[in-house]
């Protein structure tokens, strides 16, 4: 991803990411226990105030797991017209549902407004957890908000090649795919249908 995405994107978008495909023709998720919810967040520093010293128990991964369901129902409703992704079309979560539970998750967690003014810059004003108040699925709850909130929402897309199930922000006009790797594989997915279909008429 570019760094012309925000941060509440990027949180955004890689909490959705945990579901992937898991190079076998399955779906695998990083988040079945509390050790993955651990490694995620140590590779995300923005999420809690100290990653290092950071160790997921039980309820806060089923507080995030609870609300990624609710992030990717969101997400599906996002791209439409086009379809979700193909992880979870068939079991997704309906919008109202997603909606409170993404609003009463992001709730969990008092914010105030800080500010910060660097010399020869605007003053600019942020929002950032009360001390000690900081709940993991709240932070990323109010990722999600913004970001579904956001201009960007419009550049979401799900990749529909073979075997993928991820969501990506369209970079350019003509992106179709997630990355160049799935565009090869639906490239070559097309050239096989294309050939069997010529196969089958000349018999």
């Amino acid at each position: 991803m570019q760094d012309s995405i925000s941060r509440d994107a990027h949180l955004a978008l890689d909490l959705a990411l945990t579901i992937r495909h898991d190079g076998h023709g399955g779906v695998a998720d990083d988040l079945t226990d509390p050790a993955g919810l651990t490694a995620w967040v140590t590779g995300h520093p923005d999420t809690v105030p100290d990653t290092t010293a950071f160790a997921a128990d039980e309820a806060t991964l089923a507080a995030v797991r609870d609300l990624r369901a609710a992030v990717r129902a969101l997400f599906a409703r996002a791209v439409r017209p086009g379809e979700p992704s193909p992880a979870d079309a068939a079991r997704l979560m309906p919008v109202p549902e997603a909606v409170d539970r993404l609003n009463r998750t992001a709730a969990r967690t008092p914010t105030v407004p800080v500010l910060q003014w660097v010399d020869g810059a605007e003053p600019v004003v942020d929002r950032q957890a009360v001390a000690g108040a900081g709940e993991l699925a709240a932070v990323l709850a109010q990722a999600a908000i913004a970001f579904l909130g956001s201009p960007d929402r419009q550049r979401l897309r799900a990749c529909h090649a073979p075997r993928c199930v991820r969501y990506f922000l369209k970079e350019h006009p003509r992106q179709e795919w997630c990355k160049p790797s799935c565009g090869n594989r639906a490239r070559v997915a097309r050239h096989h249908q294309r050939h069997k279909a010529a196969d089958s008429l000349g018999q």
